[in-house]
């Protein structure tokens, strides 16, 4: 039997909400999780939405990679 370990180099995350603060909130969750398997924050981008009935609605993708 044999193992091979590697190291995850690059990760993206989807994150949604409904309000700017629930979903700040999930991304520093996700944050702390992923500095523990040595993954840093590399690059976020964020939109805002309006659905068919005028409320607002949030989302991100987090790119983290390989703290080097």
């Amino acid at each position: 039997m044999d193992f091979q370990f590697e190291l995850i180099e690059d990760k993206v995350e989807f994150f949604e909400a409904v309000d700017l603060k629930a979903l700040e909130k999930k991304i520093n969750k996700q944050i702390e999780i992923n500095k523990a398997i040595m993954l840093s924050v590399h690059h976020v981008s964020h939109q805002m939405h309006l659905d068919d009935k005028g409320r607002l609605f949030y989302s991100a993708v987090v790119h983290f990679k390989a703290k080097k």
